[in-house]
């Protein structure tokens, strides 16, 4: 297996930050217990917003020099979750940031939602073949909030799993292998009311002008349709996962518990992280969460 630990865990992400946010706890929990975390993020992100006003002359209406700074952001975020293997799809640059969804930035040449999937999966089945993951994380359909790039990401992981455990399929890129289990982020109903029962209660402790709405939370779903729960005891990762995300500089600025996008509206962070399996066998006893993204696949 090329010298790679018995634990492989590959996540799937749009943009620099969105790994960060959704699963910092995960990564950094993992990656301290010896497991091989990978990240391939899909753009550089070049159509986000900036939040710091000396660096907004970086933005994709200036000198749209914004994906190769968050390279460098993405590389200190990784080393604070202590992730080494960190990847762009096609190598960095190949797929541009797709903008919101209804820009013209979605059908600019590049651009990531105008990718053809399948040859956007090819590169996807290059490194699931050499790192031979039991494990992806991704979006699910959606997305998780309708973003043309989270959507193509999850069209394009699915895909690549598949077309990765096909024999006849590229054999230039590698012995086929398939995934034992596959994730999609998630974040229970019930976890989102109490992070903003907290956030409201902090008041104006908190250092952001404004509160975003619950609904504007990602991947939010009925307690009940949840998984996996990835939990910190004595919050160990959850001061990782807070640098990280603050090693976005760009895209996020962290207040203790909170966050805020460029948007300048809190919303909790979250400590423990959540998901739902949609391929592959539970871990966990009929109605229980699993607690481990690879109960059941260690062997």
């Amino acid at each position: 297996m090329n010298g790679l630990p018995a634990r492989r865990l590959l996540l799937v992400h749009a943009h620099p930050d969105d790994e960060s946010i959704n699963n910092g706890v995960t990564m950094a929990k993992y990656a301290a217990e010896g497991a091989h975390v990978a990240l391939v993020t899909c753009t550089l992100g070049e159509e986000g917003e900036v939040i710091p006003p000396e660096l907004a002359h970086l933005a994709a209406d200036r000198d749209d020099t914004l994906g190769s700074h968050r390279i460098g952001e993405l590389a200190a975020a990784m080393a604070e979750l202590g992730v080494s293997d960190h990847r762009f799809l096609g190598g960095p640059g190949r797929y541009r940031d797709s903008g919101m969804m209804g820009t013209e930035q979605n059908h600019r040449p590049g651009a990531f939602w105008a990718a053809d999937v399948d040859d956007a999966a090819a590169h996807l089945v290059e490194v699931i073949r050499e790192l031979r993951p039991q494990v992806l994380v991704t979006y699910d359909p959606d997305g998780g909030y309708g973003h043309p790039d989270h959507i193509q990401a999850h069209r394009v992981a699915v895909r690549a799993a598949e077309l990765a455990a096909e024999p006849a399929y590229r054999r230039d890129l590698g012995e086929a292998h398939r995934i034992a289990k596959i994730y999609w982020n998630r974040v229970p109903r019930s976890v989102v009311d109490e992070g903003f029962a907290r956030l409201r209660a902090a008041g104006a402790s908190v250092d952001f002008p404004g509160v975003a709405r619950p609904e504007d939370v990602p991947g939010v779903v009925p307690d009940e349709q949840v998984t996996a729960e990835i939990g910190d005891e004595g919050e160990k990762y959850v001061a990782a996962k807070a640098a990280a995300m603050r090693a976005h500089a760009t895209q996020i600025a962290v207040d203790g518990p909170f966050f805020a996008l460029s948007n300048d509206l809190a919303q909790p962070l979250f400590a423990r992280e959540y998901y739902e399996l949609v391929a592959g066998r539970s871990g966990a006893p009929a109605g229980e969460r699993e607690h481990d993204l690879f109960a059941g696949v260690d062997a």
